[in-house]
């Protein structure tokens, strides 16, 4: 296999978290949270740009990951995961009450697939289908995330 095909398996697969047995997308899941504290450090606009360069990236990745694999939305892709906890992070205070409360929003919702999450889903193909469901369900635990930190807003202490 081309090195560069490895490169792209590589990022696809979260690093090879994908690989793992049992749950691949809970795996690459948990390598959003270090990747969103990276992207908070610089401030607000460091934080956007980098979560929209990621979103594109994952875009792209999971379509070549696809190909390469010759399997449309294989388990072991997991890049999506990444980028739907990056964007369930986004702009919330990085506390451990958050991040758990955000890791369990985004399972919940990427898992779940409530309205648009599930017409993403079903109707788009490629790097896109792959993606866009994972993002629109991060978005969903990110407003979720919120309002729940606004209710209860000792999450938001420092740990």
């Amino acid at each position: 296999m081309p090195f560069f095909d490895r490169l792209i398996l590589l990022l696809a697969t979260g690093l090879g978290l994908g690989l793992i047995p049992g749950a691949p997308g809970t795996y690459g899941t948990l390598l959003g949270i270090p990747l969103s504290w990276v992207f908070a450090r610089p401030g607000v606009y460091f934080n956007s740009l980098s979560l929209l360069a990621f979103a594109a990236l994952s875009v792209w990745v999971a379509g070549r990951a696809e190909v390469i694999l010759k399997k449309h939305d294989a388990r072991e892709i997991v890049i999506d995961e990444v980028a739907g906890m990056t964007v369930t992070l986004f702009l919330v205070p990085f506390t451990l009450g958050s991040v758990i409360l955000g890791f369990g929003l985004f399972r919940f919702f990427d898992i779940v697939k409530l309205g648009p999450v599930k017409w993403a889903n079903n109707r788009l193909s490629g790097g896109l289908g792959i993606v866009a469901d994972d993002l629109l369900a991060g978005i969903f635990a990110n407003l979720s995330l919120r309002l729940l930190l606004w209710v209860f807003p000792a999450l938001t202490m420092a740990d």
